[in-house]
């Protein structure tokens, strides 16, 4: 059996205005047990999630300001994953897609000097870039500070440290990170809120745009003939 994915999309809340700003598209694999998360993000195959984001995006335009999407650093040098994400920034116009440079820590490093110009790319055709999991694995300050006048957007996942939860370390590094986003004129989203406490933190924090289950888990988006594949 051919391995058969798709894209599941979970808003993203601007607290402000009370709306539904955007949507990421969350990968998923199916299998006997229904839809999963893949293993390895860094081992799908790139043409066919190329073909996926392509056709995915082409339901999905006009119909939010922003739509998020995933790339590693292997697939942001991968000349067959940028034409995809290119093209999928001409179906969703206006609607900007916004990538997201995950933690993903592949089978090689690749210096600054490799990922600015294919970023820089990126912004010429109109989309923007987010700096995924800051704080989390090659994600930290370190890592990424380099790559910080470039990103429209930062995204800090409550889920990555939810043992530490009530750990005053956490409100600073948000903290930290959200002067870095208002230093640079950036969104600052906070994902992985699961609850009522969640919520009221990011109050305190003053953080406006979040994400996670307490607001909308991920749907399935589903592509044309879905129906008949799924059920074979």
């Amino acid at each position: 059996m051919e391995n058969i994915y798709r894209y599941f999309v979970q808003p993203q809340i601007d607290m402000h205005t009370q709306t539904i700003m955007g949507y990421e598209l969350l990968i998923k694999k199916w299998t006997p047990e229904g839809w999963r998360l893949p293993e390895s993000f860094v081992d799908i195959d790139v043409g066919i999630v190329s073909k996926l984001l392509v056709a995915s995006t082409r339901i999905l335009g006009l119909k939010v300001q922003y739509c998020s999407v995933n790339v590693n650093r292997e697939q942001l040098l991968d000349t067959q994953m940028t034409d995809a994400i290119i093209q999928s920034q001409m179906q969703l116009f206006p609607t900007k897609l916004v990538v997201e440079l995950t933690e993903d820590k592949g089978p090689k490093e690749y210096p600054d000097s490799r990922l600015i110009p294919q970023l820089r790319r990126f912004m010429e055709h109109g989309m923007q870039i987010s700096l995924d999991d800051v704080d989390t694995g090659v994600n930290n300050f370190d890592h990424v500070k380099n790559l910080l006048p470039l990103a429209s957007e930062l995204k800090f996942a409550l889920q990555n440290f939810r043992s530490n939860i009530e750990d005053p370390n956490l409100r600073e590094k948000l903290m930290k990170w959200k002067h870095l986003a208002d230093r640079f004129g950036q969104r600052l989203v906070l994902e992985g809120i699961e609850d009522n406490q969640d919520d009221l933190m990011s109050d305190s924090l003053g953080i406006n745009f979040r994400q996670g289950y307490y607001y909308g888990k991920p749907e399935l988006l589903p592509l044309p003939g879905d129906a008949t594949l799924l059920s074979a």
